[in-house]
């Protein structure tokens, strides 16, 4: 037997060593700390959450482009009354699509396809306002006119709100208004007063003939 041949049984004789639990616990390295994410929803109440995917229509090439696919919600702010439309990226959370939605707002099916509706919005989703056109579409038609229905209901009940807005400013101006003219008021009675002649003072001279004559 040649002298490899014998090693190479002895390794196989070698019976296999099983890794051995000692029951020690190594403590991590890096001790982490749970940290609290804002996500700027937690003033708002979700009026509607459906999985869809978002295209936006790009003008200089003339065509849809796809700017997501995630959830989109209806926000409403549990103060102000307001409602937005949010829609982040399923995976990043990016936003692809942040706008109020207004009274003027008009939502409409997508021609052609029963499972996606087209809308315009000055969207704030980069950073900075933009007036969009955009298509979202659904797995499904009935997702699609539930999408339109509320979105419509929303238009409606917001001009509740922007009447209650221009009643509070309203208010502020006259209250401003009023506080102006109170003010006018004190500064022209001030004006009055100083510009008003001063009586002279009487000389001793006249006093003393206003004073009577001593009896004898």
């Amino acid at each position: 037997m040649s002298t490899s041949e014998a090693d190479h049984r002895e390794e196989e004789d070698v019976p296999a060593v099983e890794d051995e639990d000692t029951g020690a616990q190594i403590a991590p390295i890096i001790k982490l700390e749970e940290v609290a994410v804002s996500t700027g929803e937690e003033d708002e109440d979700p009026i509607l959450d459906l999985k869809a995917k978002l295209y936006r229509f790009d003008k200089d090439g003339n065509q849809w482009k796809e700017r997501g696919a995630g959830t989109v919600k209806f926000l409403k702010h549990k103060v102000t009354g307001k409602v937005r439309l949010l829609l982040r990226q399923s995976k990043t959370l990016k936003i692809c699509a942040n706008h109020l939605i207004l009274p003027s707002m008009t939502v409409q099916e997508h021609s052609g396809n029963e499972k996606s509706c087209v809308w315009h919005a000055g969207d704030f989703a980069d950073g900075e306002l933009k007036d969009e056109l955009f298509c979202i579409r659904f797995a499904s038609i009935e997702n699609a006119k539930k999408f339109i229905e509320t979105f419509q209901e929303v238009a409606e009940s917001q001009k509740q709100v922007e009447n209650k807005d221009a009643s509070a400013a309203a208010g502020l101006l006259e209250n401003l208004s009023v506080e102006g003219k109170k003010n006018e008021e004190k500064s022209d009675n001030k004006t009055a007063e100083e510009s008003s002649p001063v009586k002279e003072s009487k000389t001793d001279t006249e006093k003393k003939a206003e004073e009577p004559a001593s009896s004898a």
